[in-house]
Order: C-alpha cells, then sequence, then structure tokens
C-alpha cells in the first residue's frame, strides 16, 4: 500500500489515494499507522476518494481509529496532493466531507506546484442543539459551566462541521494540556466530545493558540480550531473580521466574511515524504 505523509502547519496525516488502492478497515490501519513509535506517526488517516457530486471526497479518521468530519489543515493537503499528482489540473475544487462540500482554492508556486489553499469553511454553527452541547441555552457564548473535578470554565462553543470549545486564558504555554484537554473533550455536556482550543490575545488581528484534539490529543495546529477560535473572538469582540492564528506549526488566516457568513481558511500544505506500508 502506497502512502503519502503530508501536513499542514505542523499538523500531520497519513495520506493514501483511494483511486488506486482499496482499503478495507481504516479505523485500525489509522491506529496501527498513526503510532509514532511503532508505526509512521501522524494524528491520523486521511483517504483521498472518488466522489458522486465532487471532485474528490475526503474520509479522515484520528490516531485513536474515530472517524472525524472535517479537518481543515487536511483538506488543504488533499489540494495540493491531487493537483501535484496530476489527479486535476484545476485550481478551484470541491471537496466532498462529512461536514459538507468545500471549495478549495489553490495557490501554486514558481515551479506549478500547490503552496498554499484556501477553504471556504462555510458557516460557522451556533446553536448549542447542532453542535451538541447539552445546555439550557441557545447558544454557548462565554457562558461558565462545570466541566467536572471542580473545573468551571468560561467557554465559547462554535462547530465548523465538528464540534469545538474556545477557552480564553492568558499565558497558555504554561497550560497542562494533556491534563485539562482530556478532560474537557470527555466532559458530560458534550455528547459527542469536543475538540478543545486555548486562545492567548497577543491583539486585535492576532490570536496565539494551544488545541486539544478530540482522538488525537494535542497537535501541532488544527484549521477547523483555528476558524472556531476566530469566530468565537469576533462573538467576544476581541477578533478582527480576519483574523491570524498563531499555533506550535505556523500561521494561519481567518476570515469570516460579514457578506456571506462563510468562514475561509487560508494556510500552507506540504508534502514530507512518500513510501509503502505492510
Amino acid at each position: 500500500m502506497k502512502f503519502t505523509k503530508m501536513h499542514g502547519i505542523g499538523n500531520d496525516y497519513i495520506y493514501i489515494n483511494c483511486f488506486e488502492e482499496t482499503i478495507e478497515q481504516p479505523e485500525q490501519l489509522a491506529i496501527r499507522l498513526s503510532d509514532r513509535h511503532k508505526g509512521i506517526g501522524s494524528d491520523g488517516l486521511v483517504l483521498i476518494m472518488p466522489s458522486s457530486h465532487c471532485d474528490f471526497r475526503m474520509r479522515m479518521f484520528n490516531a485513536d481509529g474515530s472517524e472525524a468530519e472535517m479537518c481543515g489543515n487536511a483538506s488543504r493537503c488533499v489540494g495540493k496532493y491531487v493537483y501535484d499528482n496530476g489527479l486535476t489540473k484545476e485550481t478551484e475544487i470541491t471537496l466532498e466531507t462529512l461536514a459538507g462540500i468545500k471549495k478549495l482554492k489553490l495557490f501554486l508556486d514558481a515551479d506549478g506546484l500547490v503552496k498554499s489553499v484556501r477553504v471556504d469553511m462555510g458557516e460557522p454553527i451556533l446553536e448549542a442543539s447542532r453542535i451538541p452541547v447539552k445546555i439550557n441555552k441557545s447558544s454557548v457564548i462565554r457562558e461558565t459551566v462545570d466541566l467536572g473535578n471542580a473545573v468551571r470554565k468560561a467557554i465559547t462553543c462554535v462547530s465548523m462541521g465538528n464540534p469545538h470549545t474556545v477557552i480564553f486564558t492568558k499565558d497558555i504555554d504554561k497550560l497542562n494540556l494533556p491534563e485539562i484537554g482530556s478532560q474537557i473533550e470527555n466532559a458530560s455536556i458534550f455528547p459527542k466530545k469536543t475538540n478543545v482550543e486555548f486562545i492567548q490575545i497577543i491583539s486585535g488581528n492576532k490570536l496565539k493558540m494551544r488545541v486539544w484534539e478530540r482522538g488525537s490529543g494535542e497537535t501541532m495546529a488544527c484549521g477547523t480550531g483555528a476558524c472556531a477560535a476566530v469566530v468565537a473572538g469576533i462573538l467576544n469582540g476581541v477578533a478582527a473580521r480576519k483574523t491570524t492564528v498563531a499555533l506550535r506549526g505556523g500561521e494561519l488566516t481567518i476570515e469570516w466574511n460579514a457578506f456571506d457568513n462563510h468562514v475561509y481558511l487560508t494556510g500552507e500544505a506540504a508534502t514530507v515524504f512518500e513510501g509503502t506500508a505492510f
């Protein structure tokens, strides 16, 4: 089985071209290949597949084998893969995901390869029941809630096709993220668990972020999480409509467009290496 290792500002996945390969048990394969000591090592597995109504289809699995609805960084890498490997000649393509159809615009470097990608992530979901969050509120914007083990946090919840819980705090580098991230991910008010973003405000148009991803743990970056963070920042009056989000793996540009209510994610995508797995 041939694979390609790629990353979007450090958020790394193993990509398999399912136009050529057949994967029967992707959940187990994701667990085996994602192991950073006994496998290839990654935040998960991404299958690039044919679609009946889009240019391509993406399925993605976290490092624990659970299937996720969407990943902004992975979708950018899919765009780079299909163009660089000659599966399309178009620089604007559609991608089918469990979170709906995403529109990708590809930007090329001097060698004619994809350097960065802008993804139309669609409209953010703010209704608590659709995120979902079990709370007696129509939305969750800076609500102080109990998250178990005597932990109370002011949270803002957003879905970008997958659930996110955003917490604004100071000096995020000092956080014990494995402990607090896992606890919040599995808190009882989140019936489908949640991704967790801790945000430090640098300025009105720059945020610093650490992320605990549902099913994978702390990662270098999360595209949907960065989108959720900027939406939450705007709702809380601390971020601009177009904001840079600095993550451990690099920076993303996020814009929540006031005219169409869509969130746009722009960032680089990179190929690390190719190989064969058995």
